[in-house]
């Protein structure tokens, strides 16, 4: 008999590591460390996500800062095995055959969580088909349905086919999963209560874009039978479209965003859901740069299987801990210069900022107003910058060629550089590696933020707007910077603010107290205990997970 589960975890991005390209940015890495910290509680869970062959995409930018995409194809074996199981779904009025494969997560203790990926690329399919999961975030809206529908049916089939009969907990994450409540809907025999009390629904972002939405009609008309008559949703009162977010509340027990702010924010958009938060934490081991991990096993042995050890960080000598830090600052700096031909050097105050390129997110900030960047930063700053933009997203490509052709502008006084193919990896070396972490979202539209989280674990302090996690965790001049008034966020205002914390606060502390900066990154550590996925997991489990 198989090993029966009880919380099946469905996503539709999994960044389990650098090597299977199966993520975008922020949804997937969290997806990741969420199944990570499970593995580590022991958690009797599952996690379904679909196999992009094509991943997302390769990042090419050329010297004028245009960004250009490839799709190299991704071989899953030996990393992940194909399963001897193939199911069947009737799409657009034919049979679509999927294909499931499996990765084994185990974590430290030997626990192992399987996160089954399920594939359309069969030659028994038509070529159409066959593409339904070629790409991440990729084609029209008729191809998000399809693969939406891949993910949601087809999840509760590939179930159903493991002979999985135990699962209390069926977690969305996003509305890309939703349609798996309307599976369970049929299995149940229309009984709405049935499917609620079997779903946790997790919203990740504030912004409307985020949120899929299709005509009605479309969605009837390429997923048929599988829609029920009569489906009524609070959106549909008004319009003919299929929410996926109001979908998923609308047949979840429980809800919740990923941060206290986004939590009051998710409510008042959908006021009639009852919505909670739970603050996203990021996998603490994981992220840790190496350095850093060989003197907390040498100063603070435990802290792997529980990062409240991390507390005691003041027990580590100053120059040890800076010493780690400048090892893993050297590692990014080469590499940096690698990659760019730039000379950046290791004793100046270096800047990380790395995200998926998106107008909220204001990377540009930086860049308000170019003289007074130069006045201040003189010889002084350099800045990393890394992240891509989605290959539809014109205004996201419009800012990774601002921030190219701006910096231009500082040569010969500030060093700015742009790393392409932002991922897990180079993610790990840039919040490891920077010696402060900058972030500058338009609030409330941050939802979390989790960059932020791994920097200020491996004792970088943060340089940020108070949003999403940050409003929780800043001390400021304490453990970090805020940026700004955050009940009046203005592009003007929050630059000045900026400009006057480098000039006045951070490159004076930086420079000529040695001891007060370690003390801040100590702080800085000492607070990302707070936020760590091992915190995130036990709050699900106490609060959301039926066991």
């Amino acid at each position: 008999m198989n090993k029966q589960f009880e919380i099946a975890y469905f996503s539709a991005e999994i960044g389990i590591s650098s090597s299977i390209p199966t993520y975008s940015g922020g949804l997937g890495v969290l997806a990741g460390d969420h199944i990570k910290a499970a593995g580590d509680a022991g958690i009797n869970m599952c996690a379904i996500t679909l196999l992009y062959k094509e991943g997302y995409f390769k990042q090419r930018i050329d010297e004028d800062g245009i960004q250009t995409e490839t799709y190299p194809r991704f071989d899953p074996e030996p990393l992940i095995s194909q399963m001897d199981l193939q199911f069947s779904l009737q799409l657009q009025k034919r049979e679509v055959f999927v294909q499931v494969f499996r990765f084994d997560y185990i974590a430290s203790s030997g626990h192992n969580i399987p996160i089954y990926f399920l594939d359309t690329d069969l030659e028994k399919n038509i070529e159409e088909d066959r593409n339904i999961t070629h790409r991440l975030y990729s084609g029209d809206k008729n191809h998000r349905i399809l693969q939406e529908a891949i993910l949601g049916f087809g999840g509760i089939e590939l179930l159903q086919n493991l002979d999985q009969h135990e699962i209390k907990t069926h977690h969305m994450n996003e509305g890309h999963c939703s349609f798996l409540t309307l599976s369970l809907l049929e299995r149940f025999g229309g009984d709405k209560a049935k499917v609620k009390a079997l779903c946790h629904f997790t919203t990740h972002t504030p912004v409307p874009a985020g949120h899929d939405h299709f005509s009605f009609d479309r969605v009837k008309s390429k997923l048929d039978h599988l829609i029920p008559d009569g489906l009524a949703l609070p959106s549909m009162k008004d319009s003919k479209r299929l929410h996926m977010t109001e979908l998923g509340l609308h047949f979840s027990r429980t809800a919740n965003g990923v941060s206290e702010l986004h939590g009051d924010v998710a409510q008042k958009q959908f006021p009639w859901a009852p919505i909670k938060f739970i603050t996203n934490g990021v996998h603490h081991s994981y992220w840790m740069g190496t350095p850093l991990k060989d003197i907390f096993d040498e100063y603070l042995p435990g802290w792997r299987e529980n990062p409240d050890k991390l507390l005691d960080i003041d027990t580590v000598p100053d120059e040890v801990l800076y010493k780690a830090h400048l090892d893993r600052k050297r590692k990014l700096i080469s590499y940096a210069n690698s990659q760019t031909g730039k000379a950046l050097d290791l004793d100046t105050l270096t800047i990380g900022f790395a995200r998926r390129s998106a107008t909220y997110k204001r990377a540009q900030l930086l860049f308000s107003d170019l003289d007074r960047l130069r006045e201040l930063g003189q010889k002084k700053i350099q800045v990393i910058y890394s992240g891509k933009a989605h290959p539809n997203d014109q205004e996201g490509k419009e800012l990774i060629r601002g921030i190219i052709n701006k910096s231009k502008n500082l040569f010969g006084s500030i060093k700015v550089i742009y790393l392409e193919n932002y991922d897990m990896w180079l993610g790990r070396l840039i919040t490891s590696g920077s010696d402060i972490w900058l972030n500058t979202p338009l609030r409330p539209n941050e939802a979390s933020g989790t960059s932020g989280m791994k920097a200020t674990l491996n004792g970088v302090p943060n340089l940020s707007v108070l949003d999403g996690w940050w409003a929780e965790g800043c001390e400021n001049e304490v453990n970090g910077w805020a940026i700004g008034d955050p009940d009046h966020p203005d592009n003007k205002k929050d630059s000045e603010h900026l400009y006057h914390l480098l000039e006045d606060r951070i490159i004076p502390l930086f420079y000529d107290d040695r001891k007060k900066w370690v003390s801040m990154m100590k702080k800085a550590i000492k607070t990302g205990v707070r936020f760590t996925a091992f915190r995130m997991i036990n709050e699900y489990k106490n609060k959301y997970y039926k066991t």
